[in-house]
């Protein structure tokens, strides 16, 4: 058997992870003012956050057409895949998964199982490189599936925008009327849901020190509980220089965890925003037996 990784352009991997994986990174068509682009083709991270500020309307995102996904996973099965799993961000962020879903039973060249990551970023990065390493020595996509079931539960993540003027005209937020009558004093903090997948606001904090400190002391708590050896990723939505200080500063409170760093790309930056910053973390996978 031989299985194919497809995930999109929201797992933030870089382009040594996707050819060393053998990862397929779809992208994830962005519009600005009226113009599309393709996330991580001919518009980077920098150039979004560029035009995010100059933008005259606010920018959205859309799916990839349905049709190159059909020709994609066709042209697996012409490379001798008989298998691809297709790893996706959150079912309640897009209707991505679920068009895949309704496509999938309808190819007969290979054949193709959609997987909802629940999540985004470069922790759905980690799901993709996982299921790769374990297709690569044979594992099969019900072995795979059931691993990443289980690597998702453990996943957790708390961040904090610098407005929430992006998540609540995107519709993002499911809870955002609590917080509009204070929305540029405020600086809450965010998470996804476990048991909607959405992101919902749960504590007010009055300013980005005590809220980044707020997480600090929630991840601290998380850590107590798990009985498994813990992964943090930072998180920075155009601006590195917090995302360094903030991971160093964790580095420092746990000095034997691994600590990674990624970013918010264009897809995740059209909805919280310039200067977000969060701080995710997950069972330390690479310890894992696959």
């Amino acid at each position: 058997m031989k299985i194919a990784i497809v995930t999109d352009s929201t797992a933030y991997l870089t382009k040594e992870e996707q050819t060393k994986y053998n990862i397929i990174e779809v992208p994830i068509p962005v519009i600005i003012d009226g113009r599309e682009y393709k996330e991580g083709v001919d518009l980077t991270t920098a150039e979004f956050y560029d035009k995010l500020k100059n933008s005259q309307a606010f920018p959205s995102t859309s799916q990839p057409p349905i049709g190159e996904m059909i020709d994609l996973y066709n042209s697996l099965a012409k490379k001798g895949y008989d298998t691809v799993i297709s790893i996706h961000l959150a079912s309640t962020i897009s209707g991505f998964y679920s068009s895949l879903t309704q496509i999938a039973p309808t190819i007969e060249s290979i054949k193709v199982i959609p997987y909802d990551s629940k999540i985004t970023v470069k922790l759905m990065g980690y799901m993709a490189i996982q299921a790769s390493k374990m297709a690569q020595i044979g594992r099969t996509p019900e072995q795979i599936i059931t691993y990443l079931d289980g690597l998702r539960q453990t996943i957790d993540e708390l961040f904090v925008v610098d407005d929430l003027q992006n998540l609540v005209r995107g519709g993002r937020l499911s809870n955002a009327s609590a917080f509009i009558g204070g929305i540029l004093k405020i600086k809450p903090l965010l998470t996804f849901d476990d048991k909607s997948n959405e992101i919902v606001a749960f504590e007010k904090i009055r300013s980005r020190k005590k809220a980044l400190k707020r997480v600090e002391e929630l991840f601290a708590t998380a850590k107590q509980k798990a009985n498994y050896p813990l992964r943090a990723l930072v998180i920075n939505a155009n601006d590195p220089k917090a995302g360094n200080e903030w991971a160093n500063k964790i580095h420092e409170l746990y000095p034997d965890m691994k600590i990674d760093q990624s970013y918010f790309g264009p897809t995740i930056g059209t909805h919280l925003g310039d200067k977000a910053l969060a701080l995710a973390w997950l069972r330390d996978f690479e310890q894992d037996n696959l």
